[in-house]
């Protein structure tokens, strides 16, 4: 497999009684401390994020002053967020619209932002909430799993623009109404009404609008902004970008099933499975075609001409070929704890302040998820409901939730709406987390070789330059962020491709710097992700010999 490999010193000491002659063998320990990095030092009251002069808000009117939020209000939230506005608008302007799409709106008070709105909108599923994006990954606040308590977030992206998180398609969290749609492209169309709606009761026309992402997101975003480029609307729906991370964009089994036994063998000390069962998997991939595939289609330029479809394990009926879950059933026998999104935990299980979300998550006894407490919901606007980070609604099932139909649309790097939107932008973002074990890398990556855009098919080198974040000083020991070469990235044509090592599935979580740099290069205030030099948010020389922060 084709990954960048970090060399990782993992040191742990048990410490007991040592004579005086043991300095050698302490002082072998204190060596830890000596690598830590030191928090820069603020001033009394100073907050994680610059401070800002409060000013008149272009956004804050008659029409708009029932959504505001108080800001120093938020329950468990001991400090102020800032300006922000949440609430339900309607999917179109129809007066009996009953649909209804719930939003959290966060200006930026950053002036290179004053044109442009950046949304996430699309934390997967089908299904979840993109709240989950906002309290665990890029929202001026967090709130990580088996912490306790709220955090700000100096990498949050309102720092860099305008931020607005969007709950849909309907019937997901505080959405209301009754779910009609049955593919992407309706999705696209409904989207595309509210974002008008929002718009225009915020004033928000001639905005620049950046679409982002993770996980379902794959199917979501490319639908999404083909809707806005097809209705060429600069008023309301003028795309500048998109990006997704970690996302399903093709057919499962390219994607899943043919790059689960590389994955394995390439993190064969993570998974730590016996030899007869390695072998056995072996085996299986060469019986399915699925190492053939693989050594021929992940290539780089690729070969020419649509890679043939390979059949669905799940079309039969001994399941023979379904790989995946012969894996990650055995990963959890050795692992009970085994995070399909982050490979690298162990247990215990740390309990999520959104609750469960896949079976066998730990929910401890008188627990109460977060979005859903009454306080939470009044203070942002939210009507009463019983919110779950992933419905148990069908968001596909044209109205009748007991449905068993599925999203009908093919994964837009099949049907040409993936190459429409990297034509028509010339700024489309798609990276993964190396620790993801949902969607291996080297799914994604096959995926886009299997596309045409901008003239040619796939990427004609293999994306490997050095991805570099920046150095920076660290305020806040509850949100920190890893620096220097983090992993790899790549672009041809419009598309840019990136890897980041010691991230998972929910990439701004594990790696928030590394997110933060590529939301830069999407606004364009940077020109690759290769650019050596500060975040464009900070100021000062951070390069690591500075006494402010050691290395």
């Amino acid at each position: 497999m084709q990954f960048f490999l970090v060399s990782v010193v993992l040191a742990l000491s048990l410490c007991s009684g040592v004579s005086a002659e043991s300095k050698a063998a302490i002082n072998a320990f204190k060596r830890v401390e000596a690598l830590k990095p030191g928090l820069v030092q603020r001033e009394l009251d100073l907050p994680y994020r610059p401070k800002l002069d409060k000013r008149a808000s272009p956004y804050l009117t008659e029409v708009t002053q029932k959504f505001v939020v108080n800001g120093s209000a938020i329950p468990d939230v001991d400090f102020d967020v800032g300006e922000s506005y949440a609430g339900l608008l309607p999917i179109s302007s129809a007066p009996n619209e009953t649909r209804q799409l719930f939003f959290w709106f966060f200006p930026s008070a950053n002036p290179a932002a004053s044109e442009e709105l950046t949304i996430w909108r699309f934390n997967g599923g089908p299904g979840c909430s993109s709240l989950s994006g906002l309290l665990y990954e890029n929202g001026p606040f967090t709130w990580e799993p088996g912490t306790y308590r709220p955090t700000q977030n100096p990498y949050t992206w309102v720092n860099l623009t305008n931020m607005l998180w969007v709950e849909q398609p309907v019937g997901v969290g505080f959405t209301q109404g009754v779910p009609n749609i049955t593919d992407e492209v309706q999705l696209g169309q409904e989207f595309a009404g509210f974002y008008q709606q929002f718009a225009r009761t915020f004033g928000l026309e001639n905005r620049k609008v950046y679409l982002t992402g993770e996980s379902y997101a794959g199917f979501y975003i490319p639908y999404i902004a083909d809707a806005f480029i097809n209705l060429n609307d600069k008023v309301y729906h003028n795309l500048a970008g998109v990006a997704i991370n970690d996302p399903i964009i093709g057919d499962a089994t390219l994607q899943q099933e043919v790059t689960v036994v590389p994955y394995v063998d390439y993190w064969a000390n993570v998974f730590s499975l016996n030899a007869s069962f390695t072998k056995a998997i072996h085996d299986k991939a060469d019986q399915c075609n699925y190492t053939s595939y693989f050594n021929t289609y992940l290539s780089f330029p690729p070969p020419p001409g649509p890679f043939p479809v390979l059949p669905d394990p799940f079309a039969s009926d001994d399941l023979t070929c379904d790989l995946f879950d012969d894996v990650y059933a055995a990963a959890i026998a050795v692992n009970p704890c085994f995070n399909i999104y982050h490979i690298l935990d162990t247990c215990p299980h740390l309990w999520s302040q959104l609750g469960i979300v896949n079976p066998g998550d730990y929910e401890p006894p008188g627990a109460q998820v977060y979005f859903n407490r009454s306080d939470v919901q009044a203070a942002i606007n939210a009507p009463p409901t019983n919110w779950m980070l992933c419905t148990d609604r069908n968001v596909f099932g044209n109205g009748n939730d007991t449905s068993t139909a599925r999203d009908r649309s093919l994964g837009p790097a099949q049907d040409g709406v993936l190459q429409h939107v990297i034509e028509s932008t010339n700024n489309t973002i798609i990276g993964v987390g190396n620790l993801d074990f949902l969607l291996p890398p080297n799914g994604t990556l096959m995926a886009l070789q299997n596309v045409t855009w901008n003239g040619k098919q796939g990427f004609q080198s293999y994306p490997g330059n050095e991805f570099y974040t920046p150095y920076h000083p660290e305020y806040n020991g509850g949100s920190l962020a890893g620096a220097g070469y983090l992993g790899l990235w790549g672009t041809e044509r419009g598309l840019t491709f990136y890897q980041v090592q010691l991230a998972g599935h929910e990439l701004p979580e594990y790696t928030a710097g590394a997110a933060y740099r590529t939301i830069e290069l999407l606004l364009g205030r940077i020109s690759s992700l290769g650019q050596a030099g500060d975040f464009t948010t900070q100021t000062g020389n951070y390069t690591g010999t500075s006494p402010i922060y050691r290395y």
